[in-house]
Formats: C-alpha cells, sequence, structure tokens
C-alpha cells in the first residue's frame, strides 16, 4: 500500500512541474534569411525543433565571412558555410568539422544574357567578365574556360562588387560569374530580360555542397546537434511533400520576403535541399579538395575525416 501511495505522489508530483527546459541552440546564418533557409526557418515554425527538445536561435551576420570564425572562437553553436570556405580555412588551421549540408548541389553559376552575344563557353574568348570575389571564382572560372580550350589570360575579369545583375543588363559586362541560379536568374527576368546560365558542375568544376552546417572541432559531440540535423531532415521533407504550406510558414516569420523574388526562388531552391543532411559523400569532398588544391586556394589535402564528422 505505501508503495502505491509513493508511486501515485510521484505521479502527481511530475504532473504538477513545469516541463523541462528546451535546449537553447545558436545557428549563425550565412547571410539574411532567404530561401535558401527554409529548413531551418520551416523546422522552427512547424515545430521539428521543438519536437527535439531543442529552442534554435537563427542569427543574420552583421558581417558575412564571421559566422564560422565566431564559431571557432565558441561564440555560437552552429554555423551555416559553404564548402569552399570550408575547406579554405581548415587550409588556414582554423579548428572547424563540416557536420551536415543545407544545399547539396553548387546554386554558383556563370550568367550571361540570353540574348547576348555568348551562346557558349568558348563564346567568352575576348569578352569582360564581371566578379564579386575572388579567388574560388576565379578557380572555378578557370576551370570553365580550359573546359573550352580558353584560360583566365583569354578574357578581361571586371570587379562589379556585389552588382553582377546589374552590370550584365546594363551592358558593362558580357557575363558574370558568382550569381545564383536560385535568385539572379529570376531578378533579370523580373528586370525585362532573360539570363542563360553555365553550371560550374557541368563544365569541370567538381560537385560541391553549396551551403554546409559547421561546428567547432572539439565540441561536434555535443548531443544537440544529432537532434538538430535529425529535425532539419524532418522539416526538409516536409518541405519537399508541402510546399505552399512551408511557403505560408516561411513568410509568416518573414512577413518582409513574400514578394515575387523570393517565392520563385523558393521553388527553384526546393530540389536542391539535402534530404540526408547528416549524410557525408567523402569522395565529392576529396576530389574537391584536390581541385582547389591543383589550382592553389589552399597548401594541402588534408584526410577528409579530419574536418568532418558524421553523427549517429
Amino acid at each position: 500500500m505505501k508503495r502505491i501511495l509513493a508511486l501515485s505522489l510521484a505521479a502527481v508530483l511530475a504532473a504538477a512541474s513545469p516541463a523541462a527546459a528546451a535546449d537553447k541552440l545558436t545557428v549563425l546564418l550565412d547571410w539574411f534569411v532567404n530561401p535558401d533557409h527554409a529548413p531551418l526557418v520551416v523546422a522552427k515554425q512547424k515545430g521539428f525543433f521543438e519536437a527535439e527538445g531543442l529552442d534554435v536561435e537563427l542569427i543574420e551576420p552583421a558581417d558575412p565571412a564571421m559566422p564560422p570564425k565566431l564559431v571557432a572562437a565558441g561564440q555560437g553553436d552552429i554555423a551555416v558555410s559553404y564548402q569552399p570556405t570550408l575547406h579554405a580555412q581548415i587550409s588556414e588551421g582554423m579548428p572547424l568539422k563540416w557536420i551536415g549540408t543545407l544545399v547539396e548541389t553548387p546554386l554558383n553559376t556563370l550568367i550571361v544574357l540570353e540574348d547576348g552575344p555568348i551562346k557558349t563557353l568558348a563564346d567568352l574568348k575576348g569578352k569582360k567578365i564581371g566578379f564579386s570575389v575572388s579567388g574560388f571564382e576565379d578557380a572555378m572560372l578557370g576551370q570553365m574556360l580550359r573546359s573550352q580550350g580558353l584560360s583566365i589570360e583569354d578574357v578581361e575579369l571586371i570587379n562589379v562588387n556585389f552588382a553582377l545583375s546589374p552590370s550584365l543588363m546594363a551592358g558593362q559586362v558580357d557575363a558574370v560569374i558568382g550569381g545564383y541560379r536560385n535568385f539572379e536568374l529570376t531578378q533579370i527576368e523580373l528586370e525585362g530580360k532573360k539570363g542563360k546560365a553555365f553550371y560550374p558542375e557541368e563544365n569541370g568544376v567538381p560537385i560541391f555542397d553549396e551551403l554546409i552546417y559547421v561546428a567547432a572541432k572539439d565540441k561536434t559531440g555535443d548531443p544537440r546537434y544529432v537532434r538538430f540535423l535529425a529535425a532539419v531532415e524532418k522539416a526538409t521533407v516536409y518541405l519537399t511533400n508541402h510546399p505552399e504550406e512551408a511557403w505560408q510558414a516561411f513568410i509568416a516569420a518573414y512577413p518582409n520576403l513574400d514578394d515575387e523574388l523570393n517565392r520563385r526562388a523558393w521553388g527553384d531552391t526546393l530540389p536542391r535541399f539535402a534530404k540526408r543532411p547528416a549524410a557525408l559523400d567523402a569522395g565529392r569532398y576529396q576530389r574537391f579538395a584536390e581541385f582547389l588544391h591543383e589550382n592553389k586556394l589552399i597548401t594541402s589535402v588534408p584526410p577528409v575525416e579530419d574536418y568532418t564528422a558524421e553523427l549517429r
């Protein structure tokens, strides 16, 4: 009888106690919120993070270059970054590891105007190409040109800062490298012109993940990260099955993004999200690292396991 009373009292106390507080987790984004971040926003809006016992804060960066550095320094839990950036930062000795993938194909492209003089990559010889950031984009462009028997010396590179679409539409350049296939092409069309994209992965550049999740090297054993990726996976499946409902959840959180550009970017990005965000393609990372090394963008090719952590 005493045992029954004790168990009953324990049950009453448990029912009266508040639910355990969710574990807080900060995710530093690579850029201001946009459809590229759909799985994260939907996981938050539709309760997938909450179901995993997580209270996730999505933080937009004041400086897009800082999130991985802040995470490496312990000033954030997870950063959204880029595969080329991770390789470069590992080469510099930054203590980071890949823990998951957000967008599993390149978004980067070389864009021309459809009614312009560039019909094939070979037509770029002697033409002006606008760019925003040197480094990886130079290597990517160089490889695309080499696939047509050309080299960087065969074109004129012009730094247009971040005015890729405007410089192309104004005729200041004949092509731009670094524009995103899910944004710039639509932006050009909304301005009354039509763009044509040449994809790096179809022209000699090894395929790579555009957006990834990175964490501090010594913290990849954090159990919150497994739950985070589980929630992101559920959100990505939800996005795939219910794109319109997911869009409504997205713009409910960010009503300022409810416009034609972002709506169309939403549809263009959906097929590119990693359905298995925690899965690593080690061969892909090895091939891409070798490409960067051949182009002198990293000093060595470390073992993939040195800078990745598959969480289970």
